[in-house]
C-alpha cells in the first residue's frame, strides 16, 4: 500500500509508526497514514513558531505566497481529487471542487482589503485599533469535508499572520497529507505543517502550551472537550459544531421545486454535512405532495464508488457512522416511522446507504431530534407557523435552517425568528467565503469567513496617541 509523510518545517516526515486508512467505498485498506509521535508533534509547533517571528511582518508576501499557492491547488486538483474520493467516498468531481474552492478560499483572503480602523483622528489624539495575529495555529478538520474545511481555517489564519499546525481526521488523513507536500516549496518553511495521527494526537495538540489559537471543526460532543482544554492555557477557540438544521414549507410553495431543493441540501455528500437539512416540515395541506417528490428524488438518485462516471452519492465515510444511521432510521421503524424510500443498507462491500425518507415520524424521534449526519430525511406535518417556528427552534442545535415559500418576503419575515447561525430562504447550504458562518447555542463558538472570520484568528491592539504631552481626556 502506498505510504504518505507528513509536513514539517518544510520538509516530508514519515510516521515513526503508520496506521491503515480505509476506502469506504470497499471496506478494505488501501494506503498507510503516519501516525505523529509526541516528538514529531513539538518539532511541527517549534517549525510554526520558528516561521511565524518573519511570516507575520510582510503582509504583501503574505499575500503574494497564499496566490501562489491557490494556482498550485487549482492545478492538482483533478490529482489529489482522486486521493480524497478514496479515502472520503464522494464522488470524484465533488472531491476535486474541494481543492477548487480551497483555492478560492486562499485568493479571496489574499485580495481582502482590511482598512485602517481610526478611532480618534483629531487635535487631541489619534487612536486606532490594530489586529495583530495571535502565533501558531491549531486547525483541526472533520472526514466529512477535509481539505475545504482546511482552508476555511487555514487561508484567514495565514493572511492574519499566523502559522498552522494542521490535522486532519484519522479517517480521511491522506489528501490533506498531499497538500502540504505540493505546497511545501510554495510557503517558506514552517508556515503550514501537516500531521496525521490517531488519538489522542488531537488532544495534544490542542494542549500544547505554544499553540495560541484552536480552529475546530468537528462532533459537539469534542468540541467541548476542546474548549475545557483550550481554557487550561487561556487559548482562543473557533468551535464549529454539530447541526439538526430544519427546512420549513411554507403553504404557498411549489411542492416539485422545494422537494428538488431540500433533497439536494438533504443528501449532499451523503448526508454528512453539519449544514445540511437535517429535518424536514411541511403543512399539512402539502404534505402528501411534497413527500410523493421527495420519494421520486430518492428513487432516482445514483449511488456508488465515487470514482464511477456518473455516480451521485458515495458511501458514508466509516464503519460507525453507517452503524449510526442505519441505528437511527431502525429505531424509527421501530417506534412507527414509515420508510417511504430507501430504508436498507445496500448489498456488498463498502459502507453504502440508500437515500431514505422517513414519514409518520415525531419530534421525540432520535431521526428527528439528533443529528444523523447520513442520507436519512425525516418529514413532519404541522398545522400552523408559530407552531412549526416553536419546533423547528426546538433544539439544542443552532446551526443552519431553511423556509421555501413562494413569497420572499414573507421567508425573511419568518427567517428572522429562526435561532440559528444562517437561515437561508429558498436555498440551502450557500456558503461563499465573504459571509459569516457559526453557529449559536451548542452548535459552535465564533464564526469563520468574511472579515469576521479573519478577526477570529487575531487579537486587539490599541494604539493611543496624545497630540500635546499632558493633555487630558476627552
Amino acid at each position: 500500500m502506498p505510504n504518505f509523510s507528513m509536513t514539517i518545517g518544510g520538509e516530508q516526515v514519515a510516521g515513526e509508526a503508520t496506521f491503515a486508512v480505509i476506502n469506504p467505498a470497499t471496506g478494505q485498506p488501501f494506503a498507510e497514514a503516519p501516525d505523529c509521535s509526541t516528538s514529531q508533534l513539538d518539532s511541527a509547533v517549534a517549525a510554526a513558531e520558528k516561521a511565524y517571528v518573519s511570516w507575520r511582518t510582510d503582509e504583501s508576501a503574505r499575500r503574494e505566497a497564499m496566490l501562489r499557492a491557490a494556482d498550485r491547488l487549482e492545478a492538482e486538483a483533478e490529482n489529489l481529487g482522486r486521493i480524497l474520493t478514496q479515502e472520503q467516498g464522494k464522488p470524484l468531481s465533488q472531491a476535486a471542487l474541494e481543492f477548487t474552492v480551497s483555492a478560492y478560499w486562499l485568493r479571496y483572503y489574499a485580495t481582502l482589503e482590511t482598512p485602517a480602523e481610526v478611532l480618534q483622528d483629531d487635535d487631541k489624539a489619534y487612536v486606532e485599533v490594530l489586529r495583530q495575529p495571535l502565533g501558531p495555529v491549531a486547525a483541526i478538520t472533520p472526514w466529512n469535508v477535509p481539505v475545504a474545511l482546511g482552508f476555511w481555517k487555514v487561508a484567514p489564519a495565514l493572511r492574519a499572520g499566523n502559522t498552522v499546525v494542521l490535522k486532519p481526521s484519522p479517517f480521511t488523513p491522506l489528501a490533506t497529507l498531499k497538500v502540504g507536500e505540493v505546497l511545501a516549496d510554495v510557503l517558506p518553511p514552517g508556515v503550514l505543517n501537516v500531521v496525521s495521527g490517531l488519538d489522542p494526537l488531537g488532544a495534544k495538540l490542542t494542549a500544547h502550551p505554544a499553540i495560541r489559537k484552536i480552529s475546530f471543526t468537528g462532533s459537539t460532543a469534542t468540541g467541548r472537550k476542546v474548549a475545557i482544554a483550550a481554557a487550561e492555557g487561556l487559548k482562543r477557540v473557533t468551535l464549529e459544531l454539530g447541526g439538526n438544521d430544519p427546512a420549513i414549507v411554507l403553504d404557498d410553495a411549489d411542492p416539485q421545486t422545494v422537494a428538488a431543493g431540500i433533497f439536494a441540501s438533504a443528501m449532499v455528500n451523503t448526508g454528512q454535512i453539519c449544514v445540511a437539512v437535517k429535518r424536514t416540515y411541511v403543512p399539512r395541506n402539502l404534505y402528501g405532495d411534497v413527500v410523493a417528490a421527495l420519494v421520486d428524488q430518492a428513487n432516482a438518485a445514483k449511488v456508488g464508488n465515487g470514482l464511477e462516471a456518473g455516480v451521485e452519492y458515495g458511501p458514508l465515510n466509516n464503519k460507525p457512522q453507517l452503524d449510526r444511521v442505519a441505528g437511527l432510521v431502525s429505531d424509527a421503524v421501530g417506534a412507527g416511522a414509515t420508510v417511504a424510500a430507501g430504508g436498507p443498507t445496500l448489498a456488498g462491500p463498502g459502507y453504502f446507504y440508500a437515500p431514505t425518507i422517513l414519514t409518520d415520524v415525531t419530534d421525540d424521534m432520535a431521526i428527528v431530534a439528533e443529528e444523523q449526519f447520513g442520507p436519512a430525511l425525516p418529514v413532519l406535518p404541522y398545522d400552523d407557523v408559530p407552531e412549526v417556528i416553536a419546533r423547528a427552534n426546538a433544539s439544542h442545535f443552532g446551526l443552519g435552517s431553511s423556509i421555501w415559500t413562494g413569497d420572499p418576503q414573507r421567508g425573511l419575515e419568518l427567517a428572522r425568528q429562526i435561532e440559528a447561525g444562517t437561515t437561508w430562504i429558498n436555498s440551502h447550504i450557500v456558503l461563499p467565503p465573504s459571509v459569516p458562518f457559526g453557529g449559536v447555542k451548542s452548535s459552535g463558538i465564533g464564526v469563520e469567513n468574511g472579515i469576521w472570520g479573519l478577526h477570529e484568528f487575531t487579537d486587539v491592539h490599541v494604539v493611543h496617541q496624545i497630540r500635546a504631552i499632558g493633555s487630558s481626556w476627552p
